[in-house]
């Protein structure tokens, strides 16, 4: 039997084995009457052990493999670290307050806050144009790209990026969330395994000496021309972090859909604990030795590096691991994206008693072809972590917003906060794409606070009314 064919196997029959697996966890459990909180919330289901799975597998998936390692250095390993108070400020902060509302999406709030529908939709709007147009195609490439390489397949990108597109859909509208929390959870065992495995490989590869590599690429003081200079951690990186795992509806959700607010949140301080002690090795370390045994190559650092220090059996449990995280990783967005559409437009504009597995089908497949006609675009970036990133922050900032200025202060007109959403995205689009006096993690703190003063002071001199903290005992 060839190598090839060795590895193949072992691939398609570890993934049948996790399809399984989750059909098995997932079979004979009742609908909710509630049909959106069924798809959206697993029926408010979900123990902690499958939050904590599907919120880590959720968020590392090849973007975070192959892109964070591809920097080849070890300042990078501050993403997670920063992760951790991001996860905590999810759990003490925003559950308690989504649990009390009892909200399916995080954009739910907002109207309650404001109280007023449009805000809500608004915000999905933008949410949904990040996952699309984003996202999903990024998610689809970055896997792509990695199978192709590790197998040195002469099948198309967009071939395996369908058949990424096509499995990932069929997960989200068959089994809604809780078919993706439970595949998340038993892939992400696999994908941590593999991945400390290879992290002790390829330490092993070079005997454990680091010596040869220049110092900025193992210190984690960055300095000012580095990729995350030390000084970003104290402004615009805390809400970065408390924007992605607070407020965004594809991580935030799986913490939504726990039966109580306690299972809820030790399933986020068991996902905290993953991501302070074990994902940072995996998206440095590799990355590190591939720049001494192969020099700057960039995105491919992961990929050439895991291909030379795993034997054939063990390359194709790999590829079986990637390929979930890329599939998981894909679904979640995708429910994510269907729960913001069905509730917070679809329903509240079009026809409030629509059929959700009907509508979540049709959506998840307008999703997955848009998705996969960006995939060439993608195809094109240098780097896809600092695309994302980049791309994002034109919108992340200025969401957030809304939710500290109704979290924080009371009777704030809606008008008011979308106007400030409006003018941070054109202000942050001006600093990427005009003039960049700072990091753009510097600037995304600017934007932010810019927003937040705006939207009060349009309350104030516009709309006539007056700046006042909320009780945070009225929150929770």
């Amino acid at each position: 039997m060839s190598p090839e064919t060795i590895q193949l196997g072992v691939f398609f029959g570890i993934t049948a084995i996790i399809a399984f697996a989750t059909y098995l966890r997932c079979r004979g459990h009742a609908r909710a009457t509630d049909s959106n909180k069924e798809y959206f919330l697993a029926g408010g289901g979900l123990s902690w052990v499958f939050v904590a799975g599907s919120i880590t597998l959720t968020n590392l998936s090849t973007d975070q493999l192959i892109g964070m390692n591809g920097n080849q250095m070890a300042l990078l390993a501050w993403w997670e670290f920063a992760a951790v108070i991001g996860l905590i400020l999810l759990a003490k902060v925003f559950l308690p307050v989504y649990y009390k509302h009892n909200c399916t999406t995080t954009t739910e709030l907002l109207e309650k806050r404001y109280g007023d529908k449009n805000i809500r939709a608004v915000i999905a709007a933008l949410l949904l144009f990040g996952n699309i147009f984003i996202f999903l195609p990024s998610v689809l490439y970055g896997g792509s790209l990695f199978m192709k390489s590790l197998f040195d397949t002469e099948l198309s990108l967009m071939f395996l990026a369908s058949c990424f597109g096509i499995i990932g859909a069929c997960y989200a509208v068959f089994g809604g969330l809780r078919a993706v929390a439970v595949s998340d959870t038993y892939s992400g065992i696999l994908l941590l395994g593999m991945g400390l495995l290879i992290v002790y490989l390829s330490v092993a590869a070079i005997n454990f000496d680091f010596s040869g590599i220049p110092a900025e690429r193992l210190t984690l003081i960055g300095s000012d021309d580095s990729p995350l200079p030390w000084h970003v951690l104290l402004t615009g990186m805390i809400f970065i972090q408390a924007f992605y795992w607070g407020t965004n509806q594809t991580i935030t959700q799986r913490a939504m859909a726990s039966p109580t607010l306690k299972e809820a949140q030790k399933g986020v301080f068991s996902a905290a604990a993953i991501r302070l002690l074990i994902v940072p090795p995996m998206i440095v370390i590799p990355g590190i030795v591939s720049y001494k045994l192969y020099g700057d190559i960039g995105d491919a650092a992961y990929g050439t590096l895991a291909g030379d220090i795993l034997p054939v059996w063990l390359s194709g449990v790999f590829a079986a691991a990637i390929a979930a995280a890329v599939l998981t990783t894909f679904n979640s967005i995708l429910n994510s994206s269907a729960a913001l559409y069905c509730c917070d437009i679809h329903e509240k504009y079009i026809n409030k008693d629509a059929n959700v597995g009907k509508l979540n089908a049709i959506i998840t497949a307008v999703f997955v072809i848009i998705a996969l006609s960006l995939v060439p675009i993608y195809a094109t970036a240098e780097s896809i972590i600092n695309l994302v990133q980049e791309l994002f922050g034109l919108l992340s900032m200025p969401i957030f917003s809304t939710f500290v200025v109704g979290l924080l202060f009371k009777d704030v007109e809606a008008r008011a906060a979308i106007a400030a959403v409006i003018f941070g995205t054109l202000l942050y689009a001006f600093f990427v794409f005009v003039w960049a006096p700072f990091h753009y993690i510097h600037m995304m703190c600017i934007t932010l606070f810019s927003c937040v003063g705006l939207a009060l002071l349009i309350n104030r001199f516009v709309f006539g009314k007056p700046i006042e903290l909320v009780d945070r005992k009225s929150l929770v």
